[in-house]
């Protein structure tokens, strides 16, 4: 008997294929357009027409024509299409399901799991590369005016934690960690000579689409942390540090890793400028002690 796997047709890749036999045809809006779908397949499931069109500086209607142009009957037909060829998206609720139901029904197998993503990920951290990338990081930060720290979602969370790390050492910084017009309102104190922080993955989303416009525009300098190394932040972005995450397989990512990176570039910048640091801590402590003497004098 046979012991050969059955062989597996591989989906054809309709709209690739579609592209390269069209793409000489298409206009520069709509070959921009298209030639985005194609470099950012998965990050555009998650998109509308009009998300598209503000990352590809085009309109709603030339998205549409676009894929019309290459035979779908729309947005939702390209996707369904997408989706039968790299596998259907997760999410947030998925991925936590998915995950539990490949722990043990105890609790050394999460805490197992927890483990290994953060020893996988300090191990990736602590690489040459990485290093190199943090020094770069450092050297940008210790001119900087302000830091901004962009992080959205789960990230938002650590972007006001490391915003007051930054600002106990010294080092006056933001939080840009909203959306909408709040994001807008806290991007209006973005300033030339900054140094913008981004946490970031594949998504080309919206918010920081924008907040990376603003950064190019007033020549603030990007250092990024993720683990899309190919992704539009990636490429735009001055330095990249890779911070695991977990999450391949459909399971939920971890963001203490992310956490740790924060910390050592905020410690790396403090130790570069110990005086600076020093000095801020002590006021710290002394506005500290101010407000507790005035709260007995009160009683």
């Amino acid at each position: 008997m046979s012991t050969k796997a059955p062989f597996q047709k591989i989906p054809a890749d309709v709209f690739g294929d579609r592209f390269r036999n069209r793409e000489h045809l298409l206009s520069p809006g709509l070959h921009a357009v298209a030639s985005y779908i194609n470099q950012h397949r998965q990050v555009i499931m998650d998109h509308t027409a009009l998300e598209i069109a503000a990352a590809t500086h085009t309109s709603d209607a030339t998205v549409v024509r676009a894929i019309q142009a290459l035979g779908f009957a729309g947005l939702r037909d390209l996707k369904r299409t997408l989706e039968n060829l790299q596998g259907p998206t997760f999410t947030s609720a998925q991925k936590l399901t998915t995950t539990v139901r490949t722990l043990s029904h105890d609790i050394d197998s999460s805490i197992d799991f927890v483990i290994a993503g953060h020893r996988r990920g300090c191990d990736v951290l602590g690489e040459q590369d990485n290093r190199l990338a943090m020094a770069r990081a450092v050297e940008l930060l210790t001119g900087a005016g302000q830091v901004g720290i962009f992080g959205i979602g789960a990230s938002s969370l650590l972007a006001e934690y490391a915003a007051r790390l930054f600002n106990r050492i010294g080092t006056p910084a933001y939080a840009l960690n909203r959306t909408g017009m709040a994001l807008a309102e806290q991007l209006i104190g973005m300033k030339r000579g900054d140094v913008l922080i981004m946490m970031a993955q594949n998504k080309a989303h919206r918010e920081g689409l924008a907040t990376l416009r603003e950064a190019k525009r007033l020549g603030v300098p990007t250092i990024l942390l993720t683990w899309a190394g190919g992704s539009q932040f990636a490429r735009e972005a001055h330095t990249v540090i890779l911070v695991p995450r977990g999450g391949e397989g459909g399971k939920v990512p971890l963001h203490g890793t992310v956490l740790v990176c924060l910390e050592m570039i905020i410690l790396s910048l403090a130790s570069a400028a110990p005086q600076v640091s020093l000095r801020s801590m002590d006021r710290v402590q002394g506005l500290y002690h101010s407000l507790r003497e005035g709260g007995r004098s009160r009683g």
